[in-house]
């Protein structure tokens, strides 16, 4: 039968489940109403009408995150005496159990840092546990965090409330229409193709859950979200299970727990998952189940059930398997698809769907809407993922081990092992043969630390201090006493050339990039809204001829960022892997290089910043003095044939000067004892660059008005004429030797939280944890005097430490030590 469909509408909403009639609800009441949903089957059909409807908000250390899921719970309380239709909301509360020590210390942070957001969260014992829930045996559990206004919610209820919501505005919302193709044309949207009719659009959102990547490969977009198999059961009836009784969980023993229908609903997150489909889901596959593996099952199912004995005297009446898509980091995939203007995807939610949709929605809508999102989207932007997690073999085992990490502890040190292996540096087997202990830095494999020739690392997670913080001091110290080799090949390095390069970069760049030939220049990329997009470097080769490069994080979004913006008369081109990076970082770094070349490398001749071409160690390369360190450093550039010869011959000079090969722990407390800045964990698209301390950066006067400058100059005056900035980003440092900082510990003045920590190391030179984090003055202008007034805190899992905070860099704080 043939559907009438408009001829044309603004947005298209491809997929009816709760995630894409969540993003049509918020786009109309941002007052698009011009909006089509459309369904290939029934709204739900995929994912959303299994879905366990938790509403639960404990667990995430993500500012983001957090405010999500708040954001979701109040419109879900709210959502029925809008729109008349009952989303099936209910309070009910959650008990988080916390079974082992690291579980504790991890929830007790959580704790802290969520409720510096507004969640209401108390830590409560096992007696307090089984008053609340006495199906559970807690004796041997240590405590539980309990979180009052959680609760539960009817899936497609939720699903239904917000259609009819949108549908009350104005948006179209069609059913058993399966979209076939998005149509573009000159890297923009122009329509969709769907039950043979064309609709004329300018944007498209993705919201096909399981079917997202299928959808986002016909037009070349990386979605690399995989279905897995998901199972809970429903018991028969409990006599006197109460309907108002809270959710319970633990991760321990695999499950959560939940009133339904008058028995308990028992959830499970295994360990040991199973992809489903990996060669594409089908296209008719609606309201459907999957055949059970019990004899995967059976151990996972019993350990689950032991937690609530009356589980395992009582019949079951439901045994349910079904599809649910999950990332290769288990973070959604959200945002506008590189080189596709108008192209927004929200899928891949890792089974937190429906209660992070009503937040997503609304992101989406104001991303959308506005052309820039106003929540740190740095960890869950679609561009971040890479084509070779597309592949079938990487999608099966990552994925069977990524759903096993939703109830696992998040101990620091934790690593997944799946997938590894697939990009190596070229200097990769001496990192091996060196005892380097090997992590996964962005599909590439990295050092963390070396244990020295011979040596095989070992390393628990922990925590705490462990043994093998003393070979992490001893680089650390090697640093900043002789000199560190480093290997940084992952890091994202793309050459732009043509003629108008320099104006491209020069528009993108707030700094000038676009001076003499030969010179490095640190600079952010902003957004129109003056916030930071990018922050990296770019080096003038020759007149028509740069290298940017960036973190491997921004990888993906720096590429995006540079194809979206050049014409024709600039060709960019990838070449991380085409040239390897090795850092020769500290103090004695030009001594060693000195041997190796007959460039002339003195301060005089070869001045911080600088960049040139030069023959070292037989090889031609680029070497560029330039430091993430912190003292004086190099970069060298090398083609992949020479980077082993390279490498081995500055070994080998280096070894009358004290050389060691340094990991990524001792560059993570160099650059935090130094104050540098990483886009994406200390500062993000949320920051200016006046309050993260980046204004030397900015060349405000430049002749060529580069994409922000408005906005920041409005935000400079903004905070002139009120005395200061409002919030600053500041360096904080635990006066206490022990305790460690990791990431989002609460920053109090005079006890009160005004902050918290986006990034934390130990800082060795320094003599302890040290991190930086957003502050905020409450009214008052954040100000040197303002921070030398207060009486500073950190809040490290519900115990608080003296400090000191800095709007300088702690360690050399005039970068004598750089530039010498």
């Amino acid at each position: 039968m043939t559907v009438e469909l408009p001829d044309r509408a603004r947005v298209v909403v491809i997929g009816g489940g709760v995630i894409g009639s969540s993003v049509a609800y918020h786009l109309a009441h941002a007052g698009w109403t011009d909006v089509v949903v459309l369904e290939r089957d029934r709204l739900t059909s995929g994912t959303t009408w299994h879905a366990a409807g938790l509403m639960t908000c404990f667990g995430s250390t993500s500012e983001t995150s957090t405010a999500i899921r708040l954001y979701s719970r109040d419109l879900y309380a709210r959502l029925e005496a809008e729109t008349g239709q009952a989303t099936g909301f209910r309070p009910v509360g959650l008990i988080e159990a916390a079974a082992d020590r690291d579980r504790l210390e991890e929830y007790r942070r959580v704790a802290a840092f969520q409720r510096h957001l507004g969640l209401e969260v108390h830590e409560i014992s096992p007696g307090e546990m089984a008053e609340l829930f006495p199906w559970a045996r807690t004796d041997d559990l240590l405590a539980g965090f309990y979180v009052p206004g959680d609760g539960r919610v009817n899936p497609v209820d939720l699903t239904m409330a917000l259609a009819k919501g949108a549908r009350a505005l104005g948006v179209r919302v069609i059913e058993c229409v399966a979209v076939t193709d998005v149509l573009t044309a000159h890297g923009a949207v122009t329509g969709v193709r769907a039950a043979g009719q064309t609709i004329e659009c300018e944007y498209v959102v993705n919201c096909t859950g399981m079917w997202a990547r299928q959808l986002g490969e016909r037009n070349g977009l990386v979605v690399p979200n995989q279905a897995a198999e998901h199972y809970y059961l429903i018991t028969d009836t409990i006599e006197g299970m109460d309907p108002d009784a809270p959710i319970f969980e633990d991760p321990s023993s695999y499950g959560y727990y939940r009133e339904e229908g008058g028995g308990m609903m028992v959830g499970l997150f295994e360990p040991e998952a199973a992809a489903w489909r990996v060669d594409g889901i089908p296209a008719d596959f609606s309201f459907g189940t999957l055949p059970p593996d019990w004899d995967r099952m059976a151990p996972f199912l019993e350990k689950a059930m032991a937690r609530v004995p009356i589980t395992m005297e009582v019949g079951v009446r439901t045994f349910f398997c079904g599809p649910e898509s999950f990332t290769p980091d288990l973070a959604p995939a959200v945002g506008e698809a590189p080189g596709i203007r108008g192209y927004f995807v929200a899928a891949g939610m890792n089974s937190v769907g429906v209660l992070s949709a009503g937040g997503l929605g609304r992101v989406l809508a104001h991303w959308i809407t506005t052309g820039e999102p106003d929540v740190d989207v740095t960890g869950f932007n679609v561009d971040r993922f890479r084509a070779d997690q597309l592949e079938p073999a990487y999608r099966a085992a990552r994925t069977a081990e990524i759903l096993g990490t939703v109830y696992a502890a998040h101990t620091p040190g934790k690593q997944l092992h799946t997938a590894r292996g697939r990009l190596l540096s070229p200097v990769h087997d001496r990192l091996v043969e060196q005892g380097g202990l090997l992590r996964e830095v962005s599909g590439w494999e990295g050092a963390d630390w070396f244990a020295g020739a011979g040596q095989t690392p070992e390393a628990e997670p922990t925590w705490g201090h462990a043994p093998w913080f003393e070979q992490w001091e001893q680089e650390h110290r090697t640093v900043r006493e002789a000199v560190g080799l480093m290997d940084m090949s992952f890091m994202a390095k793309f050459r732009v050339r043509g003629a108008g390069a320099g104006a491209l970069l020069d528009r993108l760049s707030a700094g000038a990039v676009n001076g003499d030939p030969g010179v490095i220049t640190y600079t952010q990329w902003l957004g129109d809204g003056g916030r930071i997009e990018a922050d990296l470097t770019v080096t003038k080769l020759d007149d028509d001829d740069f290298l940017v490069v960036a973190s491997d994080t921004a990888h993906g979004h720096v590429r995006a960022r540079l194809q979206r913006f050049a014409d024709p008369s600039v060709s960019v081109t990838d070449v991380t892997a085409d040239l390897a990076q090795l850092n020769v970082q500290g103090p004695r770094s030009r001594d060693v290089l000195a041997g190796l070349t007959d460039a002339d490398l003195s301060t005089e001749a070869f001045g911080f910043r600088s960049a040139r071409w030069v023959e070292l160690a037989g090889a031609r390369l680029l070497l560029a003095r330039i430091t993430y360190a912190g003292e004086l450093g190099y970069e060298l550039y090398v083609p992949p044939a020479d980077a082993l010869g390279v490498y081995d011959a500055v070994r080998s000079a280096g070894a009358a000067h004290g050389l060691r090969p340094v990991g990524l722990k001792a560059l993570a407390s160099l650059r935090m004892e130094k104050a540098y800045r990483d886009f994406g964990h200390d500062i993000d698209n949320t920051d200016c660059p006046l309050e993260a301390g980046l204004g030397f950066a900015l060349a405000l006067d430049k002749p060529a008005a580069f994409i922000g400058r408005d906005a920041v100059l409005a935000r400079k005056a903004a905070n002139a004429a009120a005395g200061g900035p409002a919030r600053r980003i500041v360096q904080v440092r635990v006066r206490d030797p022990e305790p460690l900082l990791f990431h989002a510990e609460l920053v109090l003045r005079d006890g009160r939280p005004v902050g918290y920590v986006r990034a934390g190391s130990y800082g060795w030179t320094l003599g302890s944890a040290v991190g930086l984090a957003m502050v905020e003055g409450d009214g008052e202008p954040v100000t040197p005097d303002w921070l030398s007034s207060g009486a500073w805190e950190v809040d490290i899992a519900g115990t608080r430490y003296p400090a000191e905070v800095s709007l300088r860099p702690l360690y050399d704080p005039t970068s004598a030590r750089v530039r010498v």
